[in-house]
């Protein structure tokens, strides 16, 4: 595509050309004789092998785009481009970058991910013009100690590389608002991250921390916070201090408890702590009244707090695979639940009221030791309830029924009582330890059905109530 501005007499004032997606395997040498005009070039999804010499006479260009194809060199006439804005060479078998890229001194986005460098150029902490960077994949196994000095940086990408630290200087840069360095093996973060005031979104997933510095409470502007899969084990008493956070991970990490002032996170929406070690969740849970989703799956937990049915908000809980011998009555004020996971824990009741929660649409208590459930489910909305490991379809028939010990009516179904039967992921939460997947791989360690593929079930399900003759065509308990 081709895009002109028409003068007299002139048939060469191309500003736009866009060849992505042609299955090209060589530059198209008409494309030079727009030289003097050309200020955004598109080769990306192609077969490029080279760049010829003509292409690095293009230098009024302000965007050029050749990733995804095959190029194995970048010229050092690079540095021709002084007027590019915006450079991605990502996805191609580029070696190195020429340190003549020093002179592209207009460059405010570049992508280098994806190709097999060397190293980075040392002019590419002269391109102080630059916004946007990204160095994702390139098995670096550091940054510049002067990153500092691209001081208009607002984003920074370094993920999948082999990163071991994060340089100090990386920490002045004042307008960084979103740092991904996540799937590295960085095994601190310096206290000095504190500095970066206008930081909202922070990665550092899949590395090797063992701990978050107090420091990290100074960033008040912080949304998005990842850490999980690392080797943490405890959260700073600072962590309230980001008080614009509302997305936590702290996903499979070994944490045995969180601080009481993660409740002074009043804008949190999201808590992500499944598979750690976590023995008791902290009563000010109950103050974080923007929580929309808690996932707390494969730890160690025995009770949670009451204070958990403060959380009208909530809309997906997740305690499958703990220790859990009840659930608060008070989940029943959690009015906007629609998800409640408590598959594989040591419950033989459930709170009388759960029915109560009318935006309930899917219930997953399979693997406990429930011998009859709540008769307030038969007024339910439920689209699945799930009962047992092995069962096909989120449509049960219930049937009251008395219970002679409780004094009190209840609903069964073939089901229940359910069978002291434990997944071998439970076993080992009540043995106090949770497995690596490699060690739950030798172990023989079942898969259960996700989440997702639950919701995704409940779709297309609901919990069917056996009717008390063939003419009623509404749904309810049939009496036995």
């Amino acid at each position: 595509m081709f895009k002109c501005i028409p003068f007299a007499r002139c048939n060469r004032h191309v500003e736009s050309i866009d060849k992505r997606h042609q299955n090209l395997t060589s530059f198209p040498d008409d494309i030079v004789r727009y030289y003097r005009t050309l200020e955004e070039l598109l080769l990306d999804s192609n077969q490029l092998h080279e760049l010829p010499k003509g292409f690095y006479k293009l230098t009024q260009l302000r965007k050029l785009d050749i990733s995804d194809n095959e190029i194995e060199k970048l010229s050092h006439e690079i540095g021709n481009f002084v007027n590019l804005v915006e450079f991605d060479c990502n996805r191609n078998d580029i070696q190195e970058i020429p340190d003549s890229i020093r002179y592209c001194r207009s460059l405010q986005i570049l992508d280098i991910s994806n190709n097999p460098l060397q190293s980075l150029p040392a002019g590419l902490t002269h391109l102080r013009a630059l916004t946007e960077l990204t160095l994702n994949d390139l098995s670096l196994p550091y940054l510049p100690d002067d990153i500092g000095s691209l001081a208009n940086l607002r984003s920074l990408q370094g993920r999948d590389n082999l990163l071991k630290c994060i340089p100090d200087s990386l920490c002045s840069l004042a307008k960084l608002e979103t740092l991904d360095l996540g799937s590295n093996e960085i095994e601190q973060i310096p206290g000095l991250i504190g500095k970066l005031h206008n930081l909202k979104v922070l990665w550092l997933d899949l590395n090797q921390l063992k701990q978050i510095p107090a420091e990290i409470g100074a960033l008040k502007k912080l949304q998005y916070l990842e850490l999980s899969e690392n080797m943490l084990e405890t959260v700073p008493d600072e962590i309230c201090g980001c008080v614009q956070l509302t997305d936590l991970n702290l996903a499979q990490n070994s944490i045995e408890f969180l601080p009481a002032t993660i409740g002074q996170l009043a804008n949190l929406s999201i808590l992500k702590l499944e598979q750690n070690q976590l023995v008791v969740l902290t009563a000010t849970i109950g103050h974080c009244l923007q929580l929309t989703e808690l996932v707390l799956t494969e730890n160690l937990l025995s009770e949670l707090p009451d204070t958990i049915g403060n959380l009208k908000q909530m809309t997906n809980l997740n305690v499958d695979r703990n220790r859990l011998s009840r659930v608060p009555d008070s989940i029943c004020g959690c009015e906007s639940l629609g998800l409640l996971f408590l598959r594989d824990n040591q419950l033989s009741c459930l709170p009388d009221e759960l029915g109560s929660l009318k935006k309930l649409k899917v219930l997953d208590v399979s693997g406990n030791r429930l011998a009859s459930l709540p008769t307030s489910l038969a007024s339910a909305n439920l689209n699945a309830i799930w009962l047992a490991e092995n069962q096909a379809t989120g449509k049960i028939k219930l049937t009251a029924d008395f219970d002679e010990q409780a004094k009190k009516e209840v609903l069964t179904c073939y089901l229940l009582p359910q069978q002291n039967y434990h997944t071998p992921s439970m076993e080992n939460l009540l043995q106090g330890s949770i497995n690596t997947a490699e060690n739950q791989s030798q172990n023989g360690f079942v898969k259960h059905n996700s989440s997702n593929e639950l919701v995704k079930q409940a779709t297309s399900e609901s919990v069917r109530f056996a009717p008390e003759s063939d003419t009623e065509d509404k749904p309810y308990v049939s009496k036995v």
